[in-house]
C-alpha cells in the first residue's frame, strides 16, 4: 500500500510537471505568486528558495491575531513585485505542494526569478537539502555583498521564524481547508487564509469584487492595502 501511494503522488507531480507562459497578477510574498493562465489564476511558490515572511492581518484584523512581518519580509515582497508584477514569465512548474500551490521555476526574459531573489539578497537558498550548487553560490555572493537581508548581523531563517511564531498564520505555511463548503462571501471569511483557499482551490470569484487578484481586501489587503 506504501509503494502504491508513492507511485500514486510521483504521478500527481509529473502530471503538474509542465512549462506555461502566464502573466503575474499579484505579488503574495518574496517567494509567490498569482498568475493568470488563460482565464485561469494559479498560485506558485517559486522553488528552491524561502523568502522572509509578510505579515498580514489575522482573523479580525485586528490585535492579538495579526502577525508582524519579518525583517526584510516587505523588502523582498517589493523587489518580487518590481521584476514581475503585471509581466508574462516563463513557468517550469515541478509539483503541487500541501496548500494546493504549484512549485515552480520562474523565468523573465530568459533569467532565472528564484535565482535573482537569492542573488539580490533578498531570500535564502531553500534547494533539497541546501545541496543545489548554484543556489549557494548565489547566497555566497550576496552574503559576501551584505545585499538586502545579508546587511543584518544575524538574519533569521524563515523557516526557523515560523517555528518561532507557531501560533500566527503564515504566507508560506498556510494551515489548509479540508474541504470546500458553502461560503461566498467575504462576511463569511474567519481568516485571510481561508479566504485564499476558497477563491483559489474553490474558485469562488465572487470574493474578489474588484478583480486584482486578492480576495476579501478587509481580511488580505489588495491593491490598496496590504498583505
Amino acid at each position: 500500500m506504501r509503494i502504491l501511494i508513492v507511485l500514486l503522488a510521483c504521478a500527481f507531480n509529473i502530471a503538474h510537471a509542465e512549462e506555461f507562459n502566464a502573466k503575474v497578477i499579484a505579488v503574495l510574498d518574496g517567494d509567490t505568486v498569482l498568475v493568470l493562465r488563460g482565464q485561469q489564476k494559479i498560485k506558485i511558490r517559486l522553488s528552491d528558495i524561502d523568502a522572509p515572511e509578510v505579515g498580514h492581518a489575522g482573523m479580525g484584523v485586528q490585535p492579538p491575531n495579526s502577525q508582524k512581518a519579518q525583517d526584510y519580509g516587505m523588502a523582498s515582497r517589493k523587489s518580487l513585485i518590481d521584476r514581475v508584477l503585471k509581466k508574462q514569465v516563463q513557468v517550469n512548474s515541478r509539483a503541487v505542494d500541501d496548500y494546493g500551490r504549484l512549485v515552480a521555476k520562474i523565468r523573465l526574459d530568459g533569467r532565472s526569478v528564484n535565482e535573482e531573489q537569492v542573488r539580490r539578497g533578498m531570500a535564502w537558498e531553500y534547494s533539497h537539502f541546501h545541496s543545489d550548487a548554484r543556489y549557494l553560490a548565489l547566497q555566497r555572493e550576496a552574503q559576501q555583498a551584505r545585499r538586502g537581508l545579508w546587511s543584518m548581523t544575524d538574519p533569521q531563517p524563515p523557516w526557523q521564524w515560523r517555528k518561532a511564531h507557531a501560533n500566527t498564520p503564515s504566507q508560506s505555511a498556510l494551515t489548509p481547508v479540508a474541504a470546500c463548503g458553502s461560503k461566498r462571501r467575504c462576511a463569511q471569511m474567519t481568516s485571510c487564509d481561508e479566504a485564499r483557499f476558497y477563491f483559489t482551490q474553490c474558485g469562488v470569484k465572487s470574493l474578489d469584487g474588484n478583480g486584482d487578484g486578492v480576495p476579501c481586501e478587509a481580511l488580505c489587503g489588495g491593491s490598496s492595502g496590504k498583505h
